[in-house]
């Protein structure tokens, strides 16, 4: 290569090197990874300013940051009645205002977790910036966390909010006097209080209007909540920049109180009205309401030969606890055979003022596609007549497997409601050596919640296998339809092929004798398999339990009525405390776990387990949330693994059995502990 060629290829590569480099724009590989969040700057108007007259706020940051959904988690007290315009460009952030400035009123404005830098996503958590338009600022604060009731999961983005008086009609007519959300962990402050006493709900607002629908998630204090402060000493290590270190000490100010625990719940309030209705097929009548009810509607039918027949005493009714889903089995040969069915339905009606009152209706159950389905049948008999039509059977489905558990009945679900069951038609086989020998002690019993669902009880034989058999002609459904032969063949588990989970309550006695301790064994997704009441030991039992990985959750039955109950405001009622055992327990065969639990020694929010939290949050990193719940029991791990001590809030609250109370105890995470 000549010396000219040569230089010149160098300085191509030279140059596509310089370009290449150009387009590659990011941070040097193997430097540190920036996790400090952006930090405040200034702001127009400043932060505390009074006398202010202006709607715009811009603010400034130390680096180029981004806005994560902003619409939502901005809050700005006093509550606004149209939205404000938030834009952002590098370092800057503006929020203008379209409602109209009260006079004489501090404007707080909550950015909660919303602000992150563009590179990182380090997020400035708990940013907000205040102003007054008159001559003084309120300062004063209230903190705390906001959990689902039912599951202690954390609330994230509840609206939190406070008034100073409440009446009747307050909460749900009048907007909060000051808002706050929750962030993803559930924390909330509302900020800039005056100085006086507050009434402090939680609400999901799904409608944005700032105050509680009844139909929406609400959580409340049973006491009235007084925000003080108080000043503090703190001390502080500053660094030179030649590496050595002073102390100093300066005054802050810790407001409270900063502990405050509510759970959230819904009264399960809906309207109630008549939401849906049909005629399914010629056999079946359904209407639909909005609630639950104590009864049946009064349903009559008011055309055709029945005229004047309550609909129930011509049919067979399939119902859902409650009475808010109704299938009505015509089982009335006329009946099923009228195309057009009218009836008169009354039932209670919610009004315009939220009473119950009678509402009668007339409805038109008209079969579907009744018109086209008689020309269909009269065509194919005038093509096929020489065919004859299949004889109609009743289909009965199996709902258990051919592994059958020891502690539960073999299941069956009919199509339609069964009328007769020939007790000598139908048996029970168990194998014996080679041979299927009649074993007796065996029911086929209608199961109390379905009306379809029928059991085969038995005091099975551990590992025996065993076949269930009917003739054709032994169970016929309402409309004199036979089932085919059926056999059913299974093999009974061993004890061995289950394991036991035993919990002993250490802290019973902390208990009202008044109250009962349900206690939940839990899947993995939170849904509970078995559920036991506690004996005056207090210790709780599951038997019978498959191998595999379990939580636990209990609750204080107050009532004692074996379900969790939720709360009530009209009456003041708290939804029924509910708490978490902290680590999963992995069971496996011919094993028992054996476990004591304190429910009051953890804070309620670190009790829940991560893995079964669905309020997960999104920008958590290792060791940032405390948790208790990475922890797992097993033979080889028996305390379990993961305990944290530092929670997701700063201060501890103990919980007071008089008044529902909460005081500072000062430990990591809230607490909910009774005292005497």
């Amino acid at each position: 290569m000549k010396a000219a060629d040569w230089m010149r290829t160098t300085l191509i590569g030279a140059m596509a090197l310089t370009v290449a480099a150009c387009a590659s724009i990011g941070r040097p590989e193997g430097g540190p990874r920036d996790e400090t969040p952006p930090e405040f700057v200034r702001s127009n108007p400043a932060p505390g300013s009074v006398n202010v007259d202006r709607r715009k706020v811009d603010i400034v940051f130390n680096e180029n940051i981004k806005l994560e959904d902003i619409a939502n988690k901005l809050v700005i007290s006093p509550a606004q009645k149209q939205n404000p315009a938030v834009s952002s460009n590098a370092r800057h952030v503006s929020v203008e205002l379209r409602d109209s400035l009260k006079p004489n009123t501090t404007y707080t404005f909550d950015f909660s977790d919303a602000i992150r830098d563009l590179n990182e996503g380090n997020i400035l958590d708990g940013f907000a910036l205040d102003f007054s338009t008159g001559p003084t600022i309120d300062t004063l604060r209230i903190s705390g966390m906001v959990f689902e009731a039912r599951n202690l999961e954390p609330a994230q983005g509840m609206v939190v909010g406070v008034y100073s008086e409440l009446t009747d009609t307050t909460l749900t007519h009048m907007p909060f006097e000051r808002v706050a959300k929750t962030n993803q962990y559930g924390q909330f402050t509302i900020r800039n209080l005056k100085p006086g006493t507050y009434h402090i709900f939680a609400i999901d607002d799904k409608n944005r209007d700032w105050h509680w629908d009844r139909s929406e998630n609400i959580a409340f204090s049973s006491f009235t909540i007084t925000p003080t402060v108080e000043p503090m000493e703190v001390t502080d290590t500053l660094i030179a920049a030649a590496g050595t270190d002073s102390i100093v000490t300066r005054t802050a100010y810790h407001y409270m109180p900063d502990d405050l625990l509510l759970t959230w719940f819904n009264e399960n309030y809906r309207p109630q009205y008549l939401r849906d209705y049909e005629r399914n097929d010629n056999r079946r009548a359904t209407f639909k309401f909005g609630t639950i009810a104590d009864s049946l509607p009064d349903i009559t039918v008011i055309n055709g030969p029945r005229a004047g027949y309550k609909l129930s005493d011509l049919s067979v009714v399939e119902t859902r606890e409650g009475f808010d889903s109704i299938v009505y089995w015509l089982k009335d040969t006329l009946i099923v055979n009228q195309d057009s069915l009218l009836v008169s339905a009354r039932y209670l009606h919610t009004d315009t003022l939220e009473q119950l009152s009678y509402r009668t209706d007339t409805l038109k159950l008209f079969l579907k596609g009744a018109n086209r389905q008689k020309k269909d049948d009269k065509k194919k008999k005038d093509d096929s007549d020489t065919i004859p039509e299949p004889v109609k059977l009743l289909e009965l489905k199996l709902l258990t497997q051919r592994e059958q558990e020891l502690n539960l009945p073999v299941t069956f679900e009919a199509a339609e409601p069964i009328e007769f069951i020939d007790s000598g038609g139908w048996r029970l086989l168990k194998a014996v050596d080679t041979l299927w020998v009649e074993t007796k002690g065996a029911q086929l019993i209608q199961d109390t919640a379905m009306v379809r669902r029928y059991n085969l009880v038995m005091d099975w034989e551990p590992g025996a296998r065993y076949a269930f058999m009917a003739d054709s002609l032994s169970i016929r459904n309402i409309y004199g339809e036979w089932i085919k032969d059926l056999r059913h063949e299974f093999t009974v588990k061993q004890p061995e092929d289950y394991g036991n989970i035993i919990f002993g309550i250490t802290d019973r006695h902390l208990i009202p004798d008044t109250a009962n301790i349900v206690v939940e064994l839990l899947d993995k997704s939170d849904k509970p398999v078995q559920t036991r009441t506690i004996d005056r030991s207090g210790e709780v039992i599951f038997t019978f339990v498959n191998p595999d990985t379990y939580y636990a959750r209990a609750f204080i039955d107050r009532n004692r009525n074996g379900i969790w109950d939720r709360g009530n405001l009209t009456d003041s009622i708290q939804p029924e405390d509910v708490f978490y055992y902290p680590k999963k327990l992995t069971l496996r065969k011919n094993w028992d776990i054996s476990q004591d639990w304190a429910l009051f020694e953890i804070p309620v929010d670190l009790q829940k387990p991560n893995d079964i939290k669905r309020n997960k949050p999104k920008d958590m990193r290792p060791g940032e949330y405390g948790d208790y719940g990475d922890g797992e029991y097993d033979e080889e791990n028996p305390d379990g693994e993961g305990y944290y001590e530092q929670g997701a809030w700063g201060n501890g609250s103990q919980y007071n059995n008089a008044n529902r109370s909460n005081t500072t105890t000062g430990r990591g995470g809230m607490q909910n502990v009774r005292r005497n």
